[in-house]
This record gives structure tokens, C-alpha cells and sequence, in this order.
């Protein structure tokens, strides 16, 4: 379906200095295949997209759609841009206008399709992404999720073969990310064509036919989710994929301020929503550091981490000089001590050279 050799795309600066974005990248696309694009910020995936669609046009190499070159000189422009619709971060959608206007703007003066029809359509896909009752409403009523499905639908009304999805969740409250994953879900499911650069792990493993890597301009590896995933074979790889993100807070003596740091948690908490945790997580942080441990016991070192390709939560508290768990102890609270074990799913206790460290899963 699609074919690319050698793309290339780069930028001079005011300066004159030439920046390399994407250095040659190759790759097939087939028809039903649905490709999450991941890899670190900055290194070429929106642009990637952006120049697939001419968006962005490439400075170097080819395209082939169904074995037309789109990038000759005399190509029809709004042909290939209909055949290989976009969805965008920030929605774009026009604020003057109602949504089934939104959605039958671009059937009707590009497709030429008459307002009965078109409105009748829009009214379907609406429906589609769950957003038919908002038909008359206009965008600012909406919120950001539901502002993205219209989005998709308003994409899907020009008849599309193949959607570019440029990392659609980004914009959004994490409260809201799972409405618009789920509407690619169904696309996925319906056999529709997809690439979308994303940094939702767990939704790319689980939606994707096949997974590009991108690194440093170049399509790094190109496998299935498991191979990706499971079996990363170079180095760069391995390391993206295993990345962990993480807070942390210490406490190096008797006064601490653990209401700053309960804000950091509900912020970390919000932002990979977590919320279902946040509140486990500070019970486990107060029971330990006020009634399990004394505040001699010093420093404590804690540390919460979320893996985004498993959906992994884990937070470590280790407590420097200590050779028992604070859990174990016979002057232990007995009731901190069932808060603290009760919370997490596991509990790990493990002594170290310089003290004990307690690990939490949640």
C-alpha cells in the first residue's frame, strides 16, 4: 500500500546550520496494518507522519501509494491528502462552527457531497465515537477528549484509506485518555490502516500489528509488539522500552515537609492515572514514616515508580542503618503494620549493606 525509500527531511537555521530530522528511513506499509511509531521526543516521528501526507514535504527520497510516486512534481495534492487522512494533537477544530458542521465541512466542499448526505453521514460516524448527541453543540462545550473523537470522526467523513494519528492522547487530561484510545481500538478492529505515534505503551503493545522504533532519524527496529517488547535486539532499544518513571523524596532528618510531597504524589498519580492508587500510596508513606519508624531513623529514602509498558507501581522505602524491617519488629504498631501490609498487593523486604529496603506493589 505504501512504500517509502530513503526519506529524508531536514531544516536550515537562521544561522545557516542544516539539522537532519529524518536521515533514511525505509519502510512497507500494508493495507490493514495498524504501526505504532515510539521512541524518544525529537527524534523524527511527527515529522515522520507530517511528511508522509506532504504536510511537512521531504527533502529527499520517495513515496509510493499503491506504486504512484507522491512525491512527483504534477501529483494531485488534495487526491493523496484524502486518501491519507490526519488526526492532530490539538484537534483543530473550528470553534465557529457546531460539531455535524465540523465533521460535513470537508465531504461537502471537497468531495462535493450535498448537506442532506453529508449531514446524514457525519451523524453516523458521530454515533461511531460516541459523540451523536452532541451534533449541535458547539467546540467549546467539549472537552478535550471528546473534542479529539469529533476529530476522528470529522477524519473519517473524507473517506480515508489510511489515518496518521500524530500522538492523539498528548493534549489531554489522563481522565481522558482512554475514551480516544478506545475509538482507535475499534478502528484497529474494523481492519482500518493506521500509524500513530504514541507514547502509550501498554496501548501500542496491545493494538499494534507491528511497532516501529525511532531513534536518531532513522526507523532503529520494526517488529511485531512481542519482538519489540519481549526480545528488543539493540541496545537503544532496551533502554527505551525499560524506562521507568519515577519520584522521589528524602528525608534526612526530623523535619520534612510530607505535604509537599503528597502534592508531588497527586500529581505523578494524575498524570499516569494512577488515581485508584494515590491515596494507598500515602497511607503506606504516613504509617512508615510516623508510626513504623522512629525519627531517629534516619535517612529514608523514597522512591515510586511506574512502568508504562506494564502498568507496573512500585514504591521503595529504604531506611539507612536499619538490619530488621521496621514490619518485623515486636515494639511494631500492630495496626500501622496491617494498614501497611492490607495496602499493597506484595511486600517485599530485603536488608542491604547500609540498611533495609521495603518494596511496595500496588
Amino acid at each position: 500500500m505504501i512504500s517509502v525509500r530513503h526519506l529524508s527531511k531536514s531544516y536550515t537555521t537562521p544561522g545557516g546550520d542544516t539539522i537532519l530530522v529524518l536521515k533514511d528511513v525505509n519502510c512497507d506499509i500494508s493495507k490493514g496494518e495498524v504501526i505504532s511509531i515510539i521512541g524518544p521526543s525529537g527524534t523524527g516521528k511527527s515529522t515522520f507522519l507530517r511528511a508522509l501526507n506532504l504536510l511537512d514535504p521531504p527533502t529527499g527520497g520517495e513515496i509510493f501509494v499503491d506504486g504512484e510516486n507522491i512525491l512527483q512534481k504534477d501529483y494531485p495534492m488534495n487526491r493523496m491528502r484524502q486518501r491519507m487522512g490526519m488526526v492532530f494533537q490539538s484537534f483543530n477544530l473550528f470553534d465557529h462552527l457546531t460539531i455535524v458542521q465540523n465533521v460535513t465541512l470537508g465531504p461537502i466542499k471537497l468531495l462535493g457531497m450535498n448537506r442532506q448526505d453529508a449531514e446524514a453521514e457525519a451523524i453516523g460516524l458521530l454515533r461511531k465515537v460516541g459523540m451523536a448527541e452532541k451534533a449541535s453543540v458547539m467546540p467549546s462545550s467539549l472537552s478535550g477528549g471528546q473534542k479529539q473523537r469529533v476529530a476522528i470522526a470529522r477524519c473519517l467523513a473524507m473517506h480515508p484509506e489510511i489515518i496518521l494519528f500524530d500522538e492523539p492522547t498528548s493534549a489531554l487530561d489522563p481522565t481522558m485518555v482512554g475514551e480516544v484510545l478506545s475509538v482507535i481500538r475499534q478502528l484497529a478492529k474494523e481492519g482500518m490502516t493506521m500509524l500513530i505515534v504514541t507514547h502509550e505503551m501498554k496501548f501500542a503493545r496491545d493494538v499494534s500489528t507491528r511497532i516501529f522504533f525511532m531513534n536518531k532519524g532513522v526507523i532503529y527496529e520494526d517488529g511485531t509488539p512481542e519482538q519489540i517488547f519481549d526480545h528488543p535486539q539493540l541496545e537503544e532499544t532496551q533502554a527505551f522500552i525499560r524506562r521507568i518513571r519515577s519520584l522521589r523524596f528524602d528525608v534526612a532528618g526530623a523535619d520534612y515537609d510530607i505535604y509537599s510531597f503528597f502534592t508531588e504524589v497527586d500529581l505523578f498519580c494524575s498524570k499516569y492515572a494512577l488515581y485508584d492508587k494515590c491515596d494507598m500510596i500515602k497511607h503506606v508513606v504516613e504509617e512508615m514514616l510516623t508510626t513504623l519508624l522512629s525519627s531517629d531513623e534516619r535517612p529514608v529514602g523514597i522512591e515510586l515508580a511506574f512502568s508504562e509498558l506494564d502498568y507496573s507501581l512500585t514504591l521503595t522505602v529504604t531506611v539507612a542503618g536499619l538490619r530488621v524491617s521496621p514490619l518485623s519488629r515486636e515494639q511494631a504498631d500492630p495496626i500501622a503494620v496491617n494498614i501497611v501490609r492490607g495496602m499493597a498487593k506484595t511486600v517485599t523486604e530485603e536488608a542491604q549493606p547500609d540498611g533495609y529496603r521495603l518494596s511496595f506493589s500496588f
